[in-house]
């Protein structure tokens, strides 16, 4: 008995120094990743800065790079609209500052921070399915250096980092959810995630419905639709588990509504409107949101082809945006023909359509970017559908497709950080 016990904490210490192993080899590719991190760009943390000096708002515009500052009438103060949830997601970081330790955001470590983050949680999901050592930290992979992800996230400006907190909070909701059930947790890492993209809050019930299955666990092979009916599930979602679930988000949420009434004297008013100009903008010619929208975002999101040259380099992602299926190829693994848990797979494939349609119906596609930055918020489902699907060994298509997809993402990071072929 005491062997196995041994055998068991080996077995335990060797594969948390695969995940811390493998997060900060991630974290270090993302943090040398771009040489010019777009710190500058810092609304989220000069706002969290602020709150250390007990103010809301920012007194000194001598700023013109930050051109979404919302000026607050005749006050002399300006507002940012970003959501609350984002500025305080930056608080660590600006207590550093605060406490005389950094004098700038410090956006290439907080990057690389959130992607190590990723990389631990998705191990940590991986870990609950019967599949190798090696395929789970392929299909890691996949997401981290074969999505557009990676690009995006190292440019490192407060848009940028807001995905990839959403990112870190979506992985933690989801695996507190489904994975390791720990119903108050999962509601925080759910703030987290619509405190930075204020659209997953819409996700709410599927997480909460989530919360009322069996624990996925590669060990026994329960799953979520096993010994749990869905009308069961539905009944289940109005109880203690997802009460304590709602703790975090619903304290995140008055927060939210109280800090918009401060700026603006409306709980409603989140600021966007307020931007100077942004109705201006060609892209919201029918407003921020419209169904017009769609046709335009289906093309730059899944149709846009990438730039063919004469000269080298001959092939060159266009900078404002560029199908996700030409950077990420191994995406077509989502319509492989496996059998999967139905509830969690559709509850994924929901969660994906849901936060799909508010990205298309939305007028601005991305603005400079690589691929199409919005879908990073798709991504942690997309990785739950991989796993579900995944079969007894690799397939030829699936290192392959996932393999190009890093070459691909790699080729892209190049260009637009070492090189002045992406120049907006």
């Amino acid at each position: 008995m005491e062997n196995v016990e041994k055998a068991a904490i080996f077995t335990e210490k060797r594969k948390w120094l695969g995940i811390l192993g493998f997060a900060l080899l991630i974290a270090l590719v993302y943090y040398l990743s771009n040489p010019n991190p777009q710190f500058h760009f810092d609304y989220t943390y000069r706002f969290a800065v602020n709150f250390f000096h007990g103010k809301i708002g920012y007194l000194d515009y001598r700023l013109p790079w930050l051109n979404e500052l919302i000026p607050a009438g005749t006050t002399g103060r300006y507002y940012t609209a970003f959501p609350y949830g984002a500025i305080v997601s930056m608080i660590p970081f600006a207590a550093l500052e605060y406490f005389g330790l950094i004098k700038a955001m410090p956006a290439a470590f907080i990057a690389a921070t959130l992607a190590g983050i990723s990389a631990v949680f998705l191990l940590l999901i991986a870990g609950k399915y019967d599949i190798s050592e090696f395929r789970k930290f392929l299909l890691a992979s996949a997401v981290l250096l074969g999505s557009f992800m990676w690009t995006n996230l190292v440019m490192a400006g407060a848009w940028h980092l807001a995905l990839g907190f959403a990112m870190v909070g979506e992985l933690g909701a989801i695996y507190f959810s489904v994975y390791n059930r720990k119903p108050l947790i999962a509601g925080a890492f759910f703030a987290l995630a619509f405190g930075n993209r204020t659209e997953i809050l819409l996700l709410a019930p599927v997480l909460m419905f989530l919360l009322t299955g069996n624990s996925r666990d590669s060990n026994t092979g329960m799953t979520e639709s096993e010994g749990v009916s869905f009308g069961s599930r539905i009944a289940k979602v109005l109880s203690w588990e997802t009460a304590w679930f709602c703790v975090v988000p619903f304290l995140l949420g008055v927060s939210t509504l109280f800090y918009n009434y401060i700026r603006f004297k409306s709980i409603s008013d989140f600021g966007y409107l307020h931007i100077p100009g942004v109705l201006a903008e060609p892209w919201y010619r029918y407003g921020i949101f419209s169904l017009s929208y769609i046709p335009s975002n289906i093309y730059e999101m899944l149709l846009r082809p990438w730039v063919i040259r004469s000269v080298a380099p001959f092939v060159l992602p266009n900078p404002f945006g560029a199908s996700i299926l030409i950077s990420s190829v191994w995406l077509l693994l989502l319509f492989r023909k496996r059998k999967t848990d139905f509830l969690l797979t559709s509850a994924c494939w929901v969660s994906i359509a849901v936060l799909t349609f508010i990205l298309w119906i939305h007028g601005n596609a991305g603005g400079y970017q690589f691929s199409y930055r919005y879908a990073t918020i798709l991504l942690p489902w997309i990785f739950v559908i991989l796993l579900e699907k995944s079969g007894e060994r690799i397939s030829r298509f699936e290192w392959i497709s996932i393999a190009v997809s890093i070459i691909i993402n790699g080729y892209a990071t190049w260009l637009f950080f070492f090189t002045d072929y992406m120049k907006a």
